[in-house]
């Protein structure tokens, strides 16, 4: 069998987990697989810190069509990318061209000159994640096959209390995890969310300008779906926490007060390897 390059922020992903030890153990027969199954040519995958949860490699298939084959590891967030892009149909996302229920590869559509938006100043990037969040955003008939906000979060929370010893503010994480109870109850505003936006997922490309790539979809809060890219840059958020609350809520149309709800939540309450003293004391200015 071929050897194919496996990049350091993927196997550190993968050693924190046995599931994900065994996929990565079975990751070179699967691209393998994976290769012949759809008639790929493929090159040395993407190696940065933006793919610390799947392979992903350029390909070009038998007619010359140059492609993104995505091999993503059995991460409970990601498993429903599939059908997200399946409903989504390109709009505003990467088209899927082929993909594969049962081990979660996908052949993407690939972006091309695909320059992340974080090559944009802070203030353009905030404008696109807006317009594409939007977008992104549309209701889901119940039943969906789409796991609610909720149960991510309840996940999340299981891995948070599961760490008490560490907590250095217990009242103040207790809190957070409160607020993430209170506002992740369903609601008939809810729709379907991407839960990982951020300026390295989303990429320029010819089809259109800005097309989002490895959303990890959930139903629930829209106002949620803000915090990531919020998150993604902590300096100007540190800097003028109400200031970057306000600006990303009204590009969005959505009330600022949940949108600093689901950010102090996170900040205080959301399972983490460390408990960043820093965070911790963002999450209390906006308590």
């Amino acid at each position: 069998m071929r050897q194919y390059p496996i990049p350091a922020r993927l196997r550190a992903t993968c050693a924190s987990r046995p599931a994900w030890q065994a996929w990565l153990a079975e990751l070179p027969g699967l691209i393998e697989r994976s290769a012949a199954r759809w008639r790929l040519t493929l090159a040395a995958p993407f190696d940065h810190d933006d793919f610390g949860t799947a392979w992903v490699a350029p390909a070009v298939r038998a007619d010359g069509s140059a492609v993104v084959l995505k091999l993503a590891a059995p991460i409970f967030e990601s498993l429903d990318e599939i059908h997200a892009l399946r409903l989504l149909a390109g709009d505003p996302t990467v088209m899927l061209l082929d993909g594969d229920d049962a081990t979660l590869a996908l052949v993407l559509e690939r972006c091309v000159p695909g320059t992340p938006l974080r090559a944009l100043p802070l203030a353009g990037q905030d404008v696109v994640i807006a317009q594409v969040l939007q977008r992104f955003w549309r209701p889901v008939a119940a039943p969906s096959r789409f796991a609610t906000l909720a149960h991510m979060l309840d996940v999340w929370g299981g891995e948070t209390r599961a760490d008490r010893a560490r907590w250095p503010d217990a009242a103040l994480v207790e809190a957070g995890l409160a607020a993430f109870a209170d506002l992740s109850r369903s609601s008939p505003g809810d729709m379907l969310l991407a839960t990982d936006l951020h300026a390295g997922n989303v990429l320029a490309a010819q089809r259109a300008p800005w097309l989002v790539i490895d959303p990890n979809p959930f139903v629930g809060d829209p106002a949620y779906d803000v915090t990531q890219h919020l998150l993604n840059d902590m300096a100007p958020l540190h800097a003028d926490p109400w200031g970057r609350i306000r600006r990303l809520a009204d590009l969005c149309q959505l009330d600022a007060a949940r949108v600093r709800g689901w950010l102090f939540a996170r900040l205080a309450a959301e399972s983490r390897d460390r408990w960043d003293d820093d965070a911790l004391a963002l999450a209390r200015r906006l308590a």
